[in-house]
Formats: C-alpha cells, structure tokens, sequence
C-alpha cells in the first residue's frame, strides 16, 4: 500500500471531492482517481460513492480514514521539517489572523523565520474570513479565537490568555458606587468586537449578570480601537489581558472586579493537513508555537 495512495486517499477523503483533492495535490483527476481505484483493490471494499457533486465515504472509508490520518499528517510534517533543516526555508509565507493578535501578539514569534530568509504576508479578517482563506489556498497558516470545526483543517492553541471586564477609572467607580452594579454597568454604552457579543457573553454568564438589552454602541474588528475610546472615557467591554496590561498599570484603564471569576479565551494555530507537506509552512508553524505559546 503506496504513501502516495494513502496521501490521495486522505485528501479525497477530507475534501469530498475527486476534482478538489487533484487541484490540492497538483494531480491530476485520472491520476487521482488510478489511486483510489488501486487502494479499493487492496482493501477489497469501495472507499467512495460518486454522486453528482463530488463523492461520499463508506464505513470502510471512515475507518481507514480514522487509523491513518493523523499519523500520515504527523509524519509528512516531519519528514518536511527534516527537509526544511537540509534544503533551507527561504520564501514566501502568507498569513492570516485577528489584526489585534497580529499586531501585538504575532510579531514575537516571526524574527527567527525572518532571520531565516522567510518573507512575511500578513493579512486581517475574522474567523470565518480566515478559514475561507486557508481552504482556498491564499494563505499557509491562520490564527483565530474561533472554535475550528472543519474536518479539513487542523489547529492547535497558540496563545490563551485571562479576559477581562475593562473601563476608564471614572467609569467603574460609577459602576461600583451604585447600588446594583450588575445593572449599573448594562446602563453604560457596550463596545463590542462583534454583534454575537461570544467574548462578553461568556463572561456575563460566568459572573451571574444579566445580558445587556441594548445594542452595542460601538462594534469593530479590532480591539485596539475599542481600547482607544475606553481610555478616553466611553463604555466598558471586556478585553484579553494581554491587550490592555499597559493601559491597566498606567491606570488609563481599571478592571471591573469580577463577581466569580475572569474568563479565558485561546488562540489557534490553523493550517490545512497538505499544507505542512510545504518545508516553509511545516517550519513556520513549529517557529510559532515554540515562540508564542501557549
């Protein structure tokens, strides 16, 4: 049973698509096909029904699936890292993520692969932006705060950090001197990241205060921008630790004192499996998990 009948199998599998794992795998459809039609001889079952649009696993597909995918995954990754120690890693890696984290969080990892000869694209978007990204192949490596579901991609945690309920210093000691503080911070104007509220939901939740029945007066993609108008006096919101530490010990900002406890929020690493075949992106990702987290 060939590596190379396994690989195509794994793709098709994950893409459920004959015509999408060929494009991924630089083959072409007859090739692709030549491979399934070879494994399903070896394993005596059919692996895939043709529908019209695309194809459908069988039970013995899902099974094969579940022994050897990982295991294929992890030893192409190594055997490209093996490669990218030889050969070098110089060129172009594309990069998608949450412009906050990229602009704070992300640069700490990139100077060794800068120092390797590793050209750095960044570009901005949120969850479902990045995701799209990396399934079309515009770009190697994603970052989200966004649960990843998709069968196709892979991730692991980067970065987790503490998440906390932030205002200007006139702000919470308004909150905190009325009588009902819970109701006084939803009587303030609410920054938010996005209308879904995810990141201050979970935290109202997990402190007992009733969700806000307002919309948010601000909404924006990037937290910087909320922390601007935070420290010139506007609204709370809650922000990861990390982003608002200076402003917390220069005392432009103060934490709002939690009811139970802060919440957490993490950070993946995105890539699609095939991607780490590449001795660039399999490097990249080793860089910056060793340099950035968790």
């Amino acid at each position: 049973m060939s590596l190379s009948r396994l690989r195509t199998f794994i793709e098709v599998y994950r893409q459920r698509s004959i015509t999408a794992a060929a494009r991924s795998l630089n083959l072409t459809q007859p090739a692709v096909s030549q491979h399934i039609a070879g494994l399903e001889a070896t394993v005596g079952k059919p692996l895939f029904e043709r529908q019209t649009h695309g194809v459908e696993p069988t039970s013995a597909a899902d099974e094969l699936a579940a022994d050897i995918g990982n295991k294929l995954d992890a030893a192409e990754a190594a055997l490209a890292s093996a490669r990218a120690r030889s050969l070098g890693v110089a060129g172009t890696l594309q990069i998608i993520g949450h412009a906050d984290f990229m602009a704070e969080k992300l640069p700490q990892g990139l100077l060794p692969l800068l120092e390797a000869e590793v050209r750095i694209r960044m570009h901005t978007g949120d969850g479902p932006l990045v995701i799209q990204m990396l399934l079309d192949g515009h770009c190697d490596l994603g970052i989200s705060a966004h649960p990843v579901t998709d069968e196709r991609l892979k991730s692991e945690v980067i970065f987790t950090n503490s998440v906390v309920a932030v205002a200007a210093p006139a702000v919470v000691e308004r909150i905190l001197q009325a009588d009902n503080p819970g109701k006084a911070l939803n009587q303030e104007p609410l920054l938010a990241y996005n209308l879904e509220l995810s990141l201050i939901d979970n935290w109202l939740i997990k402190n007992q205060i009733p969700m806000p029945d307002k919309l948010p007066a601000v909404v924006g993609q990037d937290l910087r921008a909320l922390r601007s108008l935070l420290t010139q006096g506007f609204g709370w919101t809650v922000l990861p630790e990390y982003l608002c530490r200076e402003q917390l010990g220069r005392g432009e900002l103060v934490a709002i004192p939690p009811p139970v406890s802060n919440t957490e929020i993490g950070y993946n690493l995105i890539w699609t499996p095939g991607t780490l075949r590449q001795p660039r992106v399999a490097h990249a990702r080793e860089v910056l998990l060793e340099q950035i987290g968790p």
